[in-house]
Order: structure tokens, then sequence, then C-alpha cells
């Protein structure tokens, strides 16, 4: 394209706005998890129902069965990441200052790593 005829402004190429080239992979990656949720949300909540009436042991001994364990490790890693994605969504879209932008995003990824790193590790725990 011939470069006068760009529609590109002179004060966007200025400036330097435009794609900061990491919105496609961001969007990817919230899209992979949300569909990643679908059936390990339906196992877990076919697996709660299941075991409505069960006893302490017998809950411990279902988290422990390796392929459940797996499956729960799947849950909390997809579920934080989906949780932290669409959080910075929002944060970017309704927070106009740049320094509280960036504030809220590294403390909204630091708490969710932890709640995600602990539940992680509850259920390493109970499997070991």
């Amino acid at each position: 394209m011939d470069k006068n005829k760009s529609m590109t402004s002179p004060l966007k190429s200025a400036k330097g706005l435009g794609s900061a080239k990491h919105g496609l992979s961001h969007w990817i990656a919230q899209r992979v998890t949300a569909i990643a949720l679908v059936p390990l949300t339906i196992w877990f909540v076919s697996l709660i129902a299941f075991m409505k009436s069960s006893n302490y042991e017998s809950a411990i001994e279902t988290v422990s069965n390796p392929l459940n364990a797996t499956l729960f490790l799947l849950l909390i890693i997809a579920t934080f990441w989906h949780a932290q994605l669409g959080l910075q969504v929002v944060i970017e879209d309704y927070i106009a200052n740049k320094m509280t932008r960036m504030t809220l995003i590294i403390i909204t990824k630091f708490i969710l790593a932890i709640i995600g790193v602990l539940s992680a590790l509850s259920v390493l725990r109970i499997v070991l």
C-alpha cells in the first residue's frame, strides 16, 4: 500500500500507538481456558454430587485417586489462569490511570497465583 494513502493518522504514527502484539495470544488463552473449564467443571460438579453422602475417609480416598487428583490440579490451574486473564481485561478496560492499572494487575496476578498454588498444594498434600 502506498504510504501516502495510508489510513494511519500522522499523530498515531508519531505517538507509536497501535497493536502491542500480545492481544491475540491473550484472547486465545482466555478461550482455551474457558473451553477446558467446561468438561472440568462438569466432572467436578458430578464428583461432588456423587460424594454427597460420603464420609471423610472416602472423600480423601476419592481425591487421592491419581485420575481425580490430576483433574483437580487441571481444574485449579485453568480456573485461576482464566480468572487472572479475565480480571486483567476488566482492569485494563475500566481503569484509566496507567499507574493504578499496572498496580492492580500486579496485585491481582500475585493474589491469584498465591491462592492457586495453595489450592494445588492442598491437593498434593492429600495425594502424597
